[in-house]
């Protein structure tokens, strides 16, 4: 029996390597200048002609010296090569506030952040099969479950290291950051460049990914010991936004994606006007990136148009692009790199705003 058990092992783990043989590799956005391909694009129809002229409403943005830029993901361009592109924008100073989906900075970027990897899918056995190998599916690409679970087990780390009370998920996610410079893999890490460049992030939905299962082991754990546990406050997290909404005036959103994300960065507009603060500004640019259909009625699929309705966004200065994401935030990222008005910019740290 035992014979059988190690045989059986060894090949399941011979199978798992030969799937997770081809690391996923993040595109990077200073090896070529893509303005020559957006600029003739620009002069085509259909998604292209959409393409060029959402590049053209982000390096307005930039050159916006009173504009705050803000970064909305929703989706798996992480886990798909675009990790390092939103790094470099946090590098460049090309964004100032990021706003995102749990799996986006938890599952994906803090993963990598810890030294794990995205894999390619050269072939795709049946789901049952990738389940008993413990591997993870997201369309084409694999993660390796048992490294997620080492993600899990470090945010249950790092909240037990944390004064037991209610924080936001950007305070959370900047103590994220500050682990990962004193114990992470990967220096072109998002969560890593935001702690250091005090570029606040926030997940308004953070438990919905493996930060959920390590914030549940801390309550869990601390309940059955009788101690007080930390937690995280949604109501924060739509207050510190709207604050820095207020203090910006003028803003612009870049979202690849849309979702909870999305929704939540607009509605610092209305916030800020049920706070009393009536001459609170629309969002003056908004560009978003998305393969959702229009016609479900769904906040994904909503146009910038439709949004306008609604008191949030400026509809002289938006460009729906329906593309997917990772087939064309390389060209607009780079095409900004290059031009590099983000150059002149003046460094906000928003974030500083909560220290106390």
């Amino acid at each position: 029996m035992t014979d059988t058990l190690t045989a059986t092992t060894s090949t399941n783990d011979t199978r798992k390597a030969e799937l997770l043989s081809k690391q996923v590799k993040h595109i990077d956005i200073t090896s070529f200048d893509a303005r020559p391909i957006v600029d003739a694009m620009a002069d085509m129809s259909f998604t292209s002609r959409d393409l060029g002229r959402a590049t053209k409403i982000y390096n307005d943005m930039l050159a916006d010296k009173d504009c705050t830029v803000c970064l909305v993901i929703a989706g798996s361009t992480s886990a798909g090569g675009c990790m390092d592109l939103y790094a470099e924008l946090v590098r460049n100073n090309m964004v100032d506030v990021i706003v995102a989906t749990g799996a986006t900075i938890v599952d994906m970027d803090f993963f990598e952040g810890l030294g794990h990897k995205h894999y390619q899918a050269l072939e795709v056995p049946d789901d049952d099969t990738l389940r008993s190998l413990l591997i993870d599916r997201i369309y084409d690409t694999y993660i390796d479950e048992e490294q997620l679970q080492h993600v899990d087990h470090t945010i249950f780390e790092i909240a037990e290291t944390l004064e037991p009370r209610a924080y936001s998920s950007r305070a959370f996610i900047r103590e994220m950051g500050k682990y990962l410079v004193e114990h992470g893999k990967k220096d072109n890490s998002l969560v890593k460049l935001a702690y250091e460049h005090d570029v606040p992030i926030f997940c308004p939905a953070f438990v919905d990914s493996s930060a959920g299962f390590g914030l549940v082991k801390h309550q869990v754990d601390a309940v059955k010991a009788g101690k007080p546990y930390m937690v995280l406050d949604a109501i924060a997290d739509f207050r510190e936004l709207t604050e820095i909404k207020i203090a910006a005036g003028t803003t612009g959103l870049l979202m690849i994606g849309g979702g909870v994300p999305k929704n939540f960065i607009q509605d610092t507009v209305v916030c800020a006007e049920i706070l009393g603060h009536d001459d609170v500004q629309v969002h003056k640019y908004a560009v978003q990136i998305t393969v959702a259909d229009v016609r479900d009625g769904a906040c994904s699929s909503s146009t910038l148009q439709e949004a306008a309705s609604w008191g949030k966004v400026n509809t002289g200065i938006e460009q729906m692009v329906f593309a997917e994401a990772g087939s064309v935030m390389p060209l607009l990222a780079s095409d900004a790199y290059h031009r590099g008005l983000w150059k002149d910019r003046p460094v906000r740290k928003w974030g500083a705003m909560f220290d106390k």
